[in-house]
């Protein structure tokens, strides 16, 4: 069974952040003792620091096709708050500029792949959070559609025939913090707990959001719940920065669903922020 890396936040457009994550790409690979096509690489949203920046989206896009060339092939996404403007005030027309340019289709989440037996499942929980009334602020919220499809997607037989079952998604998902959590996060909960109830095993939730990387294993009876941080170490805001609450960790993790979590770790890079770009 492939292993995951599980990243996250990379906020690219910030600043020269996009040389930041060539550095990690580069590093990567030395990261990975069995090869590049042995791993899946998860990203959970915010790839680029403002969506309204004419050009983040490609050098995102660039960085993601440099990891294929690098040979990590499987490579699954899903928007953040900031993948839809400017992280504080979203734009419902990023919606299908996201999916354009990240999937080159206009699919409906959640987004489904099976991969070597393990379904993952993403989800967007910026879904029901770009109207004029709620959009000022870094909340999230799935939506009704979004959980009744998640649902079904559960209950259909090919996810119930893989080996394990992995949900990924932008906001984290049991942390409250003042105007930033899932709104609907005990909605969420009752889907899956529902779902293993009848059998149906949640192996892994993963997300990002809060810039933090702290692990949750065990909540909501999921044996693996984890916050990757902020891969490329996006700082925190002035004014929330002197909170010890706040502190910001990169905690992209590897992780081996066959084995123990406690096996689980996490990489550290080496940041080159000169790095020179590839074509």
């Amino acid at each position: 069974m492939k292993k995951i890396i599980h990243m996250s936040d990379l906020h690219i457009g910030y600043k020269d952040f996009k040389y930041r994550f060539m550095s990690i790409i580069h590093d990567l690979r030395s990261k990975v003792p069995s090869g590049p096509s042995q791993y899946i690489i998860v990203i959970t949203g915010d790839l680029v620091n403002d969506a309204n920046k004419k050009g983040s989206c490609g050098d995102a896009l660039r960085g993601l096709n440099r990891l294929k060339r690098s040979g990590f092939k499987h490579i699954l996404v899903v928007p953040g708050n900031h993948d839809y403007g400017t992280g504080n005030k979203g734009n419902k027309k990023f919606v299908a500029s996201f999916k354009k340019t990240f999937y080159r289709s206009d699919l409906e989440y959640p987004k489904l792949d099976i991969i070597n037996r393990i379904a993952f499942i993403g989800l967007d929980s910026m879904a029901e959070e770009l109207h004029w009334y709620d959009d000022l602020w870094a909340q999230g919220e799935l939506g009704k559609k979004q959980l009744d499809r998640l649902e079904e997607i559960l209950n259909l037989k090919k996810v119930q025939r893989c080996n394990k079952r992995v949900v990924y998604l932008h906001h984290h998902p049991f942390k409250w913090r003042p105007l930033h959590q899932l709104k609907d996060a005990g909605k969420l909960k009752k889907v899956l707990t529902k779902a293993m109830q009848k059998g149906i095993s949640i192996d892994a939730i993963l997300f990002g959001h809060n810039h933090e990387g702290d692990a949750h294993n065990g909540t909501w009876g999921i044996p693996r719940c984890y916050d990757a941080g902020t891969a490329t170490l996006k700082p925190r805001s002035k004014y929330v920065s002197w909170a010890t609450w706040f502190k910001v960790q990169s905690s992209t993790r590897v992780i081996d669903l066959n084995q123990d979590p406690a096996k689980d770790y996490r990489v550290t890079y080496t940041y080159q922020e000169k790095l020179q770009e590839e074509p």
